[in-house]
């Protein structure tokens, strides 16, 4: 997919980086698309201080998916360093829009960011262990389970943790 400073033209949709302005359309998918809503500071906090792993899927100008990352910093294997993770907190699609490859370009925006602007060396996610398409993308994408956290979600449902390097 070509870019140009940010922006990816994928097959009739384009990624770009979240703006302040996009937050209530950002903020509108999620809502719609998921059940664990989050406060509006939340999202500006992502914005303030990962706003380029943040970013927005537009069709004909029409916000129609995004994902909010972060950068966190863990303990490394010997314990005597620390390295940068990153962790996709929210992705989602409106459901016209699924099955169009916006999901996936808005993964691989989201790492390649996380790599090469943050320096992180690998990235997480927690997905519902009922949520096979997910699942299945993220998989293509070369995610493993890493473990199960009971009751991860506000209805009790399970968590899948999934983990890949960057």
């Amino acid at each position: 997919m070509p870019s140009n400073e940010g922006t990816i033209v994928g097959r009739g949709f384009i990624i770009r980086n979240v703006k302040k302005e996009d937050l209530p359309k950002v903020i509108y998918i999620n809502e719609v698309t998921l059940p664990e809503n989050y406060p509006e500071y939340f999202y500006e906090y992502h914005l303030d201080n990962w706003g380029r792993a943040f970013f927005l899927a537009e069709v004909d100008g029409r916000a129609v998916g995004y994902i909010m990352n972060r950068i966190e910093t863990v303990m490394g294997l010997s314990r005597s360093f620390f390295q940068k993770k990153g962790h996709v907190v929210s992705i989602a699609v409106l459901e016209g829009y699924r099955r169009r490859g916006i999901g996936e370009a808005l993964m691989r925006a989201g790492m390649k960011s996380m790599k090469d602007v943050y320096g992180a060396k690998s990235v997480y996610l927690e997905v519902r262990v009922s949520n096979d398409p997910a699942i299945k993308l993220y998989e293509k994408l070369g995610f493993k389970k890493v473990r199960v956290i009971e009751g991860y979600y506000s209805d009790g449902e399970n968590a899948y943790v999934m983990e890949r390097e960057l």
